[in-house]
């Protein structure tokens, strides 16, 4: 009598690609199947075949012979400037202000930022949000960049260790292990990443350029993009280059262990905490638990002009609320 087998237990994903020895894999098959059968021959017999998940979700049958780990970087190790990357600066914890009452809509921290990172004109990293509390309260702008929160739920769900939290308080992603599988996407509630749909501006020119995971240069197709806080400024001992760019003064930036943070335009050193507490500092959506590093100074006393068109949509904001 032939007894009838057992069914195996369901693994999930994650564990199944532990299992094949492909976690950390990188986007260098640009975000579509993680492993392709390769010249597939029906001679092999059923021991000789196994089953992959691709990133897609889809099963498929190849031949053991054409399993290939794809490598994180070159050589098999992480390069010099994804170390580097992944160690931060040693003693530092960066931190962000951002005095909502200076905001004038400039959006010259945008276009900083878009040109460091080879963004396209359509992406952005840092977006200014026109708003409006209540219509008793005067509208007013608001730049929301990535929150570099001490308890990210972006890293926690990555199954590929493709975004992680320096030791320094930034969180980055390596491109090189990114999978494009979303998650971090969903997962955060600043909706403070965007994924590379399309071919990245300056694809044919950097081709060759080696990937500096601090300047997520050159970007890559199929994985995702956020704000770094400017790490490789941050390195050299600069401001971040939206900060630098600000015409208004409406961005500090600096060390919390030091407790000092240095406004972009003024180039004015001031105490971070006490800078907080004289202006009333808070972060965005506290109740989460995620730990923002950047805060928010209220537009208490604004007297900026407000243009009717950005009204009428801080307005809908509002309403829909």
């Amino acid at each position: 009598m032939i007894e009838k087998e057992e069914q195996p237990k369901k693994k999930t994903r994650r564990e199944f690609l532990q299992q094949l020895g492909i976690v950390g894999i990188g986007s260098t098959l640009g975000g579509s199947a993680i492993l392709a059968a390769l010249n597939y021959d029906k001679s092999k017999t059923d021991s000789q075949r196994i089953r992959v998940l691709t990133a897609q979700n889809e099963l498929h049958e190849i031949n053991k012979d054409d399993l290939h780990k794809v490598l994180p970087s070159k050589h098999g190790k992480l390069t010099y400037l994804q170390q580097q990357g992944r160690d931060g600066l040693e003693g530092k914890r960066f931190v962000m202000v951002i005095d909502l009452s200076k905001c004038q809509n400039a959006r010259k921290c945008m276009a900083a930022c878009q040109n460091a990172h080879h963004l396209r004109p359509e992406q952005h990293h840092i977006n200014v949000l026109k708003m409006e509390e209540t219509e008793n309260t005067p509208p007013y702008y608001m730049p929301k960049p990535c929150q570099h929160c001490d308890n990210p739920p972006c890293v926690a769900v990555c199954p590929v260790d493709a975004t992680f939290k320096r030791q320094d308080g930034i969180v980055l992603i390596d491109n090189e292990r990114c999978i494009g599988c979303r998650f971090c996407i969903a997962a955060c509630p600043y909706s403070a990443r965007i994924f590379n749909w399309a071919e990245p501006l300056n694809a044919q020119v950097e081709k060759d350029v080696e990937y500096n995971v601090e300047l997520n240069v050159p970007q890559k197709k199929g994985t995702i993009s956020k704000c770094l806080f400017s790490a490789d400024q941050v390195r050299l001992g600069k401001l971040p280059y939206c900060v630098s760019a600000c015409p208004n003064g409406v961005y500090y930036f600096g060390d919390e262990n030091e407790d000092t943070v240095t406004n972009g335009t003024t180039k004015e050193t001031v105490r971070f905490k006490k800078l907080l507490e004289d202006n009333g500092g808070y972060t965005l959506m506290p109740e989460l638990g995620t730990k923002p590093r950047v805060y928010y100074l209220p537009p208490k006393g604004k007297t900026v002009p407000f243009n009717e068109q950005d009204r009428e949509e801080a307005s809908e904001h509002l309403h829909h609320s």
